[in-house]
């Protein structure tokens, strides 16, 4: 399959390709080239198709696990302890809680890491880390379950002012 090379090195398209689709999947649009949002589009209309096949293969797993005991404050509650030869020292109180984990099916676990080399690891607008793969396989493949395809459109919307380049928009249906 022979794709657009967008006046670029093999590393720096696919660089300026990943960080595109990236930006799609979280914000739900970007704007572009007109070209360079047909590359993105054909992408991210396969990765979508990839979670949307995968979107109910998993199970559900009961998990026993220990975390630290918070007081009220949301610091650890520790105790103090005597070892066997008289010393003293802090330990931090533990409670194990038992809870239903969902566990990916090796198909959507292969699935998923195909999507992961196509995203970055992305912060919001707070400073927090986003998972992308995981909004794409939980919100964005759920919301696409019942459609057999055709998850973007690209609207344009004239020449760009610096360089008369055709821009458009890129948007998630």
């Amino acid at each position: 399959m022979a794709y657009r090379k967008l006046g670029r090195s093999a590393d720096q398209r696919k660089a300026m390709l990943r960080g595109l689709v990236t930006a799609l999947l979280q914000n739900g649009s970007i704007v572009t080239t007109e070209t360079r949002a047909k590359e993105v589009q054909s992408i991210a209309e396969k990765l979508i198709g990839l979670a949307v096949r995968e979107a109910d293969n998993f199970t559900s797993k009961q998990v026993t696990f220990s975390a630290a005991k918070r007081d009220s404050k949301g610091k650890a509650v520790t105790k103090v302890v005597t070892s066997k030869n008289g010393r003293k020292y802090k330990v931090i109180e533990r409670e194990t809680t038992q809870d239903l984990v969902r566990v990916d099916n090796p198909s959507r676990l292969a699935a998923r890491k195909q999507a992961i080399q196509w995203l970055y690891k992305t912060k919001d607008a707070e400073g927090n880390n986003v998972n992308v793969a995981s909004m794409l396989f939980d919100e964005i493949a759920d919301k696409y379950k019942e459609r057999k395809g055709g998850y973007t459109r690209i609207v344009k919307t004239g020449a760009r002012r610096g360089d008369a380049a055709p821009m458009a928009i890129l948007e998630l249906v």
